[in-house]
């Protein structure tokens, strides 16, 4: 049963680093960005954020996005946020990585 809630716990955590991260980036990549309205928003996530219970992240996407929200709250500069957003994003999509299909027959001679 304790594994059980610990995993609840981890999805928990898990989700609201996300939404959190989301909405940062969100504001941050808009054409007319607010530093108050970045604020303010950044404050009423953290809240959402503070409630879930802290676990220990042991996958690099997940680790990097909790450096990712301690940045925000920070509150580091823009440049530099959207940085680290990017490269957030980029170690998201390579779990979606594909293999080239037809791998083999490209080697293959025709004998």
């Amino acid at each position: 049963m304790k594994r059980i809630d610990e995993k609840t716990s981890r999805v928990k955590y898990i989700r609201a680093l996300e939404r959190f991260s989301k909405s940062a980036i969100a504001i941050l990549k808009r054409d007319d960005f607010d530093e108050k309205l970045f604020r303010e928003r950044v404050t009423k996530n953290l809240e959402i954020l503070q409630k879930a219970e802290k676990t220990y992240l042991d996958n690099p996407y997940t680790k990097a996005l909790e450096e990712f929200a301690s940045s925000v709250i920070a509150l580091k500069d823009r440049d530099t946020l959207i940085k680290e957003a990017n490269l957030l994003d980029k170690l998201k999509n390579q779990k979606t990585y594909k293999k080239e299909k037809h791998k083999f027959n490209k080697f293959r001679d025709e004998f």
